[in-house]
């Protein structure tokens, strides 16, 4: 990589995975834990800290706070004038790792660049004793959430006495590259929604004297829109599913055509057999679900349609996690998937069939996650989902369910016959938490979503100076922008990588990588290396 003028960068970072089940969550933990295992930097050089932001950025009226942990590494930065990245956390806690490993860090040290983390509110340790309530959990949303990421930016350059020199530059994966994307964004004058005022949060006026400098805090009305595009300078966006859409069926149909892509190691045969194995189940489970129940390992009979539909979603899980985390250290990767599903060399032929495949494919998943057994009751698992206690090693579930329901919808449903999976998981048995939960109704739903993407723009997303990066098996590409695009015909705003999976290019580089993958890398570094110059242009003029 080559280096840039100096100036300060912050890359916004954010790598977690929007995802359906607990299956999918454990399996999206194992891909986070090898990225931990890459830190190279020792912890000592790590800072780990608090801010108290406001609850409600939009009322001035209400003084409550809660504490939002970050992570800074200085181990890199060249004080004077370097760079800064800024990782943003999603839907789950950070750690260490997230100003330790990854393509960002790799970059970082490169550019001599600030490391900085910023946990999204009410996940990991940025919430309060009472935050997970019902009652609560509307300071929760993607609106607050970027005001935190504003008031965070407003922290550092105090903190570290950052100038007009110290350009940021946001980067994240996932839910948080969608924010990463939107922190950049702005609504447009002719949109439906510019009824009502505009917020815009900067230090001092130097920095960006074009624009208002208005109070932070102010009375809510109708609605309020957010807008920093002015905080960063550029943005990478990773997988990032800036539409909201209620019924994501499009998931399992990228799925299926990437179990049979044989650039990845799927085939038409490995589809060919997941669709019969989970056909098989289903038809089993109708008339024999103690032996569905033995064969897979459950904790529990499935008693009713519910259970019946969590073992389904449990076993497809495991093969759409295995598809989303391709060959990124998931439980294992599609080839894999598919040699087991497709093997033929045992020695009895009942063995062979599909659905005696599957099983093998549950017992591998249980075996290396060290579960005694599947837990298959629906009523266990609500009954998690209502648990509002705080406490250390908790998961996200309830809270991403709640964002879900509020804002983005993202259900993973198996109605159309494209679905290689089980027609148990339609739109309606997913959408029936929101109510039991949290007493949002299933009718609001379509409007909820609507305003997402009425307010962001959804995959014509009203931003500038974003790079959006997309894998070709990762089935969130359908949610983000895949097009390529020019600004001013000077630059690419996307990237697509042939054959790999979500958030693979914010992994430190591997041996096993794909050189496509490790194409993709390069270009987005010239990306960060082409804004920096830009800037400092900018500076100098």
């Amino acid at each position: 990589m080559r280096l840039s003028s100096p100036r300060c960068l912050v890359l916004l970072l954010v790598w977690n995975s929007t995802g359906a089940g607990r299956i999918l969550g454990r399996i999206k933990a194992r891909v986070r834990n090898v990225s931990l295992q890459e830190a190279t930097e020792p912890l000592r050089r790590v800072e780990e800290g608090r801010i108290h932001q406001q609850l409600d950025h939009l009322d001035r009226l209400d003084v409550s706070t809660f504490p939002q942990r970050f992570f800074v590494n200085e181990a890199f930065w060249r004080r004077a004038d370097g760079p800064v990245f800024l990782y943003i956390g999603g839907e789950g806690p950070i750690s260490e790792s997230s100003v330790l490993a990854g393509h960002h860090v790799v970059m970082a040290e490169e550019l001599g660049a600030l490391l900085v983390a910023l946990e999204h509110r009410f996940y990991g340790d940025s919430i309060n004793p009472d935050g997970l309530k019902t009652e609560n959990l509307s300071d929760l949303n993607s609106q607050q959430a970027l005001a935190d990421l504003a008031v965070f930016h407003q922290h550092i350059s105090q903190k570290f006495n950052l100038s007009r020199r110290n350009t940021w530059i946001s980067f994240g994966g996932s839910y948080a590259g969608a924010l990463s994307a939107w922190f950049r964004g702005k609504v447009p004058a002719a949109s439906g929604l510019r009824s009502s005022m505009t917020v815009y949060v900067q230090e001092d006026a130097s920095s960006s004297p074009h624009l208002p400098l208005l109070p932070f805090a102010l009375l809510r009305c109708s609605f309020v829109f957010l807008q920093f595009p002015h905080l960063v300078y550029a943005a990478v966006a990773s997988s990032a599913p800036v539409r909201a859409k209620l019924d994501f069926s499009a998931y399992s149909r990228v799925v299926a055509s990437s179990l049979a892509n044989e650039a990845v190691g799927g085939s038409g045969k490995c589809l060919a057999a997941v669709r019969e194995a989970f056909a098989a189940a289903q038809v089993l489970m109708g008339g024999n679900a103690s032996r569905v129940a033995a064969d897979f390992g459950c904790c529990q009979m499935p008693k009713n349609l519910e259970d019946q539909m969590e073992l389904m979603q449990n076993l497809a899980d495991i093969v759409t996690g295995t598809v989303q985390y391709n060959e990124a250290g998931g439980l294992m990767s599609i080839n894999e998937l598919c040699v087991v599903m497709t093997n033929t060399s045992e020695a009895m032929a009942e063995e062979t069939r599909p659905y005696n495949r599957l099983v093998k494919l549950a017992h591998i998943y249980r075996s290396s996650s060290e579960e005694p057994c599947l837990d298959v009751s629906h009523e266990k698992t609500v009954t998690a989902l209502m648990d509002t206690a705080v406490y250390l090693g908790r998961t996200a579930e309830r809270q991403w369910t709640y964002q879900t329901c509020n804002e983005f919808g993202f259900y993973q449903t198996c109605e159309e016959a494209s679905c290689p999976f089980s027609g148990l998981v339609t739109l309606r048995s997913q959408t029936e938490l929101c109510r039991m939960l949290f007493g949002i109704s299933q009718h609001s739903l379509p409007e909820r979503v609507a305003f997402t993407n009425t307010y962001y723009g959804g995959d014509d997303a009203h931003t500038h100076r974003v790079l959006y990066v997309n894998g070709g098996v990762d089935p969130w590409k359908e949610l983000s922008v895949v097009r390529r695009r020019a600004e001013g015909g000077r630059e690419a705003q996307t990237v697509f990588i042939e054959d790999t999976a979500h958030c693979a290019d914010m992994m430190s580089q591997r041996a096993t990588d794909r050189r496509s993958l490790r194409a993709a890398r390069q270009e987005i570094e010239e990306h960060v290396v082409g804004w920096l110059k830009m800037a400092a242009q900018e500076i100098m003029v």
